[in-house]
C-alpha cells in the first residue's frame, strides 16, 4: 500500500516535529516536506504536490488561510487540514472557505489527527469535537460554507494588498515591506493607507487586531 505524503507548515520547529514522529509511527503515512512558512510551504506543495497539507495559522510572510487558499490553485489535489490554538468560527469558516477540508485544535490527540487525514482523503470535511459542538449550535454546514465565497472584510483586499498587510502587522517597516516586494516605500505606503481605508481601521493598533481576529496573523507566531 502506498503511504499518504503529507507536508507539515509550522513556524514553531518543536511543533513541525513532535507531530512527524507522532504521524510516522504509522506506516501507512510519510512526512515529505517541512515548511516554517507559507509562501515555503506553498513552493515546498507546488513541487511535491503532497497528499495532504496540514498547516498552522499563525505563519510568517503568509498565513495559512492564504495559503491554503493559494494551494489549491497551484496543486488542486492536496488536501488541506488547518492545526491552530484557534477555535472560533470566523477562523473556522475562512479556512473552508479558502479551501481546507480540515480544521483541528492543536491539543488534539494523534489519533484524532490520523483519522482526520484519512477521512479527509475520503472526501469528507472533519473538525475536532470541540468545535463540532460549536459549529452544530451555530446551525453551520461545512460542505454549505465551502460553496459561499469569502464575505468578510479581507475579501475587499487585492492579492497585493493581502500581502503588504501581512507584512505590516508582523512588524516589518515600509522599506524591510518594499525590499522584499520590490517597490519603493513610498507605494507601501500608499498601499498601507488603502489598507486600512478599506477595512475601516484609522491606526496600526486596530489593523493588528482586526489581523488577528480574522486570521492573518495570530497570537500564538
Amino acid at each position: 500500500m502506498t503511504a499518504l505524503r503529507v507536508l507539515l507548515a509550522d513556524d514553531h520547529p518543536i511543533v513541525r516535529d513532535g507531530l512527524k514522529m507522532l504521524l510516522e509511527m504509522h506506516p501507512d503515512i510519510t512526512v515529505i516536506a517541512e515548511a516554517d512558512n507559507g509562501h515555503q510551504a506553498l513552493e515546498m506543495a507546488a513541487a511535491s504536490c503532497p497528499d495532504i497539507a496540514i498547516l498552522d495559522i499563525g505563519m510568517p510572510e503568509m498565513n495559512g488561510i492564504d495559503c491554503a487558499a493559494a494551494m489549491s490553485g497551484v496543486c488542486p489535489y492536496t488536501r488541506v487540514i488547518m492545526l491552530s490554538i484557534h477555535g472560533t468560527s470566523e477562523y473556522i469558516i475562512r479556512s473552508i472557505q479558502a479551501g481546507a477540508r480540515g480544521y483541528l485544535l492543536k491539543d488534539s490527540l494523534s489519533k484524532e489527527i490520523v483519522r482526520a487525514i484519512h477521512r479527509v482523503m475520503d472526501g469528507q470535511y472533519v473538525v475536532s469535537k470541540k468545535i463540532s459542538d460549536t459549529l452544530s449550535a451555530m446551525d453551520v454546514d461545512l460542505q454549505r460554507v465551502s460553496a459561499v465565497p469569502d464575505k468578510s472584510p479581507l475579501a475587499r483586499l487585492a492579492p497585493q494588498e493581502r500581502r503588504v498587510l501581512q507584512h505590516v502587522v508582523e512588524g516589518l517597516t515600509s522599506v524591510e515591506i518594499a525590499s522584499m516586494l520590490s517597490l519603493s516605500p513610498k507605494t507601501i505606503e500608499t498601499y498601507r493607507s488603502r489598507i486600512m481605508g478599506k477595512l475601516g481601521v484609522e491606526n496600526i493598533t486596530e489593523l493588528v487586531k482586526f489581523a488577528i481576529t480574522h486570521g492573518v496573523t495570530s497570537l500564538d507566531t
